[in-house]
């Protein structure tokens, strides 16, 4: 399905000459969903001569819009705000394996293809094997997203079991910045996986240090974040922090632009084990988590937030199996 109940159920009169209640349609999205579980369970690992020589797991989060319980009790908002209320989505986390070959890239390559130049990048590129993905909104009593969290990394975890029981393989951890998903990676993933920042949360928060220095939309910014980038990829991390702050101390930055640059420096030191990119380059790992966030559009937004979509747990639930 990819209309809202209310349209399939149009959809179906005109095609079939009767209509079913969008309650029905639920119902029946749900039963559909039932054998997912033992799909899982019972899926065997891919054959090893159509595998990658490289495992690599990957996690992130996206919001599902949840309609509000009917039959729940709310107090009245005394003062309504305008623009989305709060609360109105619910993150769904989802987790993507699969296995790929190596491609080497250096620094320079890399910061080209990320302005739109031309380099030898545009030469077909080993593509991911056997990608399985799996989403979860599964929630506890309190409402925390800790049950979906050990459903995905321990999902993850036994992927890593069943296509790399030997070691033998490289496995990557390629994730954004969110401390929580470190976190449970560390406790359920295996030990000795090499942990990466997705690069492209790096590079947006150049863009706004750039633009505390520099006008928007300028040559200058975009200079600025360029060099910065190709560092950053060479392996020089701690210098361009701490030329960060230097530049800050030199031009007499104060108060809330301050705070937001100690903030980003504050980010990249936290995932400055995470940023070791031109060891990454080098052995040819993914730096990038293009596969993990095409699933959260294709999955979730492309499927669960078209105009008028509103879903209770156990149907967004279903549609995300």
């Amino acid at each position: 399905m990819e209309s809202p109940y209310a349209e399939v159920s149009r959809t179906l009169c005109r095609i079939l000459g009767f209509s079913q209640s969008v309650d029905s349609l639920e119902r029946m999205n749900r039963k559909m969903s039932e054998p997912v579980v033992d799909y899982w369970d019972s899926l065997a690992p891919p054959p090893a001569s159509e595998e990658g020589t490289m495992l690599v797991l990957s996690a992130d989060g996206k919001g599902v819009p949840i309609r509000r319980d009917k039959h729940a009790r709310v107090a009245p908002d005394p003062a309504p705000l305008k623009g989305p209320k709060p609360g109105a989505k619910k993150m769904a986390l989802l987790g993507a394996s699969y296995t790929v070959d190596p491609r080497l890239r250096t620094p320079e390559e890399v910061t080209a293809s990320l302005f739109h130049k031309p380099t030898a990048l545009s030469r077909q590129r080993p593509g991911p094997q056997h990608k399985r993905l799996r989403a979860s909104l599964a929630r506890s009593q309190s409402g925390s997203t800790d049950p979906a969290q050990a459903e995905i990394f321990g999902s993850l975890a036994m992927e890593a079991e069943d296509r790399n029981s030997d070691g033998r393989k490289p496995t990557i951890v390629l994730m954004d910045g969110q401390h929580s998903l470190w976190e449970t990676a560390q406790r359920d993933l295996p030990g000795g996986s090499i942990e990466i920042l997705d690069l492209l949360h790096v590079t947006p928060r150049l863009w706004k240090v750039a633009y505390l220095f520099h006008p928007q939309g300028s040559a200058s910014a975009a200079q600025f974040v360029r060099s910065r980038v190709l560092r950053i990829l060479r392996g020089e991390v701690h210098s361009v922090i701490r030329g960060l702050r230097q530049m800050a101390t030199r031009s007499g930055l104060t108060g809330r632009k301050r705070k937001q640059l100690e903030r980003i420096c504050g980010y990249f030191e936290n995932h400055r084990s995470r940023m070791r990119y031109d060891e990454y380059l080098a052995a040819g790992y993914p730096i990038a988590t293009g596969v993990i966030e095409g699933a959260c559009r294709h999955v979730v937004k492309d499927r669960l937030e078209r105009a008028g979509m509103q879903w209770v747990f156990e149907g967004a639930q279903a549609m995300l199996d």
